[in-house]
């Protein structure tokens, strides 16, 4: 959990239709560059997008809880740079 990743974008999720949250993460996740990150701001411990994200971007990603509730999680999720995607960088 020692991410360094610079934080390009702030997607604040609490007040999106549960349907449109995961899309719209994905959706900023992929707009970041190498080495940027995305600040989540959430109201629930966004562990079933956790495994969405090993599902579909292993190794790809980082994750970072920077605040764990009880009522705001902010997580920091990474863009690994391609030279080290090959080595899994996530941690939770």
């Amino acid at each position: 959990m020692s991410s360094q990743e610079a934080i390009k974008t702030t997607v604040d999720v609490r007040e999106i239709q549960p349907r449109e949250r995961h899309p719209l993460i994905f959706g900023s996740f992929d707009q970041l560059s190498p080495g940027e990150a995305l600040l989540l701001i959430n109201d629930h411990d966004p562990k079933p997008l956790f495994y969405q994200f090993q599902a579909e971007s292993n190794g790809k990603f980082t994750w970072d809880y920077l605040e764990n509730g009880p009522e705001v999680w902010r997580v920091r999720i990474g863009k690994v740079p391609d030279a080290a995607a090959n080595a899994c960088a996530c941690a939770h």
